[in-house]
């Protein structure tokens, strides 16, 4: 019905909310726009017949159009379900790696490469070559692939480990439509079996008035299906005995032993002591206390001194390395709080989570998730105890929401007066101000330059000025004179009305590279990082500094955007890189063809916001993409950009 090249173009047009290029589609296809055109025209044959069409929009691309929701749900239905679909379903590399892990993980005996091959349809050096990639991920959960001559691989480890990769892996809700290609090893957990247990978990967690979240909930229930399993087959986890004894005097081990005693009755199984501990270890690790406005106190008074240090000290580093101004976000401080104490407890034990929106916290809220990294950073400094990318999506969120929140708030520009020439000309300036700029400046008051340091400038947006100050403040400064004049007015005017257009000051000549050819990432970084040092922009240090950020979590955000960057500021000033691509490279297995290098000066205190905005308008919209890698000139990609 749909070929594999359909298939992607489908899921495109289905997550897009405007027109997409046939160039984009032939990029992430792989193949010439002709090729993509083609497709288009079978996908299309095929979609009319289920109350829907591929159209065309003159000048913009190809868009989804659904005249009739129940048929096309049919022709998903039958997409992700038919039989038939085998080789359809397994096409991609990280798709048959995906489905390699799981089969390994499901399968008690060593398999041969000759049978995996057999399975998916593809020739043994395929499989050889994604059993690289296999391996590579094992290792991440500390497993390694067993090869054993004429028996063929096996996965091995600790059983703790193992379990977390099949949480991760064989429990992807998103991935149903390949479960088929797994039975009969996939029947011994059947979705029956699975509200069973999730019935049991609500009972007890409701009566015994634990709160967990939807994503929580689902994560307990996932492991207890997995314990469920792996007991069946013999399989059980070993915890430290002093582990044990802390476990068994917390009250969440009273509710994991009401669990355990209905899910055994329910399913005619024994469960040792351990695992009622790990089920104990899930509940402390994942529990909420009840999170209200008036809960400001909630901080010192149930998590104590050390989780309260360590939000100050990340909100801190965050604020110095991003200028968000948020860190006196009482909201924040109290929601990464109530996040950390169940955090602590997984660290401590070792417990994975999942994070099934992290891609899309990743796409849609980079800079959110920028300040997740650090926040990730300085956790780790703090307890010894390297946190992954799930957890860092997750301090992303809370980030975000503050973010938003400040947003929400912004309203008119908050403007301090400072003058030295008494009280009458700093009354003079307030009045004029209000009655120029009534609706888009709050004027909040005035001060004298020697009590300048006693206002809180966190309050503040502008301060105008009728003296000279040389300190670096964190807020901009207008110096005006002190009977204000058509040019001052007009200054202030260009700071309130056009600070979205400031964008364009970040955007240089000199560092824009477009329609460049590097055959992968490492030969581009070393391009960049040669022309930033011969400008004097960064040190030698610069590029190592990059790469030890993309360690921590690749920065390419798919939609072919990247945009690397230092994992600590590294430059005197701050500045964008741009560097468009004719062909796309691979980026952590994403293709990519816009990188945007971004530094951002040593201690800055600048505004960054409204750079930050177009640079996560960019990577959220595939079209703007599309438009500026095809840009030759500064002055079309400008144009582009400010349309």
């Amino acid at each position: 019905m749909l070929n594999f090249r359909m298939e992607v173009i489908l899921r495109e047009l289905m997550a897009a909310k405007s027109p997409i290029t046939g160039n984009y589609l032939a990029t992430i296809n792989e193949v010439t726009p002709r090729t993509t055109r083609e497709d288009i025209k079978s996908l299309d044959s095929v979609l009319v017949n289920y109350g829907a069409r591929v159209i065309s929009v003159m000048g913009q691309g190809y868009q989804l159009n659904i005249m009739e929701e129940k048929q096309f749900q049919n022709l998903l239905k039958e997409v992700t379900e038919g039989s038939d679909g085998n080789n359809l379903l397994v096409n991609t590399p990280e798709e048959r790696v995906s489905f390699l892990i799981k089969y390994l993980l499901l399968t008690s005996n060593y398999v041969k490469l000759d049978e995996l091959a057999e399975r998916l349809y593809v020739s043994k050096s395929t499989i050889q070559n994604d059993i690289k990639q296999v391996k590579k991920i094992l290792l991440e959960y500390d497993l390694r692939l067993e090869s054993r001559p004429n028996y063929g691989l096996k996965i091995v480890g600790d059983e703790l480990k193992l379990r977390f990769c099949m949480a991760e892996y064989i429990f992807d809700r998103e991935e149903k439509s390949k479960e088929h290609l797994l039975e009969p090893l996939f029947s011994s957990i059947t979705q029956v079996d699975m509200d069973r247990i999730q019935n049991i978990i609500m009972k007890q967690i409701t009566s015994n008035e634990i709160t967990l979240s939807d994503i929580a909930i689902n994560n307990l229930l996932i492991h207890i299906s997995i314990a469920y399993k792996r007991i069946k087959s013999g399989h059980h986890v070993s915890l430290y005995h002093t582990d044990i004894q802390e476990i068994i005097e917390q009250k969440e081990y009273m509710v994991a032993c009401e669990i355990v005693k209905d899910v055994e009755k329910e399913f005619s199984v024994k469960f040792p002591e351990e695992e009622t501990a790990y089920i104990a270890i899930h509940l402390l690790g994942t529990k909420m206390l009840s999170h209200t406005k008036t809960d400001s106190k909630i901080v010192g008074r149930v998590l104590g001194d050390e989780i309260s240090d360590l939000i100050t000290t990340l909100l801190n580093k965050i604020e110095v390395e991003l200028n968000l101004g948020i860190n006196y976000d009482q909201e924040l401080t109290i929601a990464l709080a109530l996040h950390l104490k169940p955090a602590i407890n997984r660290f401590k034990y070792g417990m994975n989570i999942r994070n099934p929106m992290l891609e899309d916290i990743k796409k849609n809220y980079p800079l959110a998730f920028e300040a997740g990294i650090i926040a990730g950073l300085v956790i780790e400094e703090s307890t010894g105890v390297k946190i992954d990318e799930n957890e860092i999506g997750y301090l992303a969120l809370h980030i975000g929401a503050a973010i938003e929140r400040k947003k929400l708030h912004s309203g008119p520009k908050r403007c301090l007066i400072v003058c030295a020439s008494g009280m009458g000309t700093a009354q003079l300036i307030y009045y004029k101000l209000k009655a120029r700029f009534d609706k888009s400046l709050d004027v909040i008051g005035t001060t004298e330059y020697y009590n300048l340091d006693k206002v809180n400038l966190g309050e503040v947006d502008v301060i105008v000025s009728s003296i000279p100050i040389e300190e670096d403040l964190p807020v901009p400064v207008i110096r005006v004179n002190a009977i204000l004049g058509t040019t001052d007015l007009e200054r202030i005017e260009k700071f309130i009305g056009a600070e979205e257009n400031m964008i364009a000051t970040y955007f240089k000549k000199d560092l824009m590279y477009l329609r460049k050819d590097f055959a992968d990432k490492e030969t581009l970084l070393e391009f960049i990082h040669k022309e930033l040092v011969e400008k004097k922009l960064v040190g030698e240090a610069f590029l190592e500094s990059v790469y030890q950020r993309e360690e921590v979590a690749p920065t390419s955000f798919g939609n072919l955007v990247a945009i690397p960057h230092p994992l600590t500021p590294q430059s005197k000033v701050t500045f964008l890189a741009i560097c468009t691509l004719t062909k796309p490279i691979m980026w952590n297995e994403k293709p990519t063809q816009f990188i945007c290098i971004l530094s951002v000066k040593k201690g800055s205190k600048e505004d960054l916001q409204p750079m930050y905005e177009v640079l996560g308008n960019i990577v959220e919209s595939n079209t703007m993409v599309q438009k500026l890698i095809q840009a030759n000139s500064y002055e079309q990609f400008m144009s582009l950009l400010i349309q």
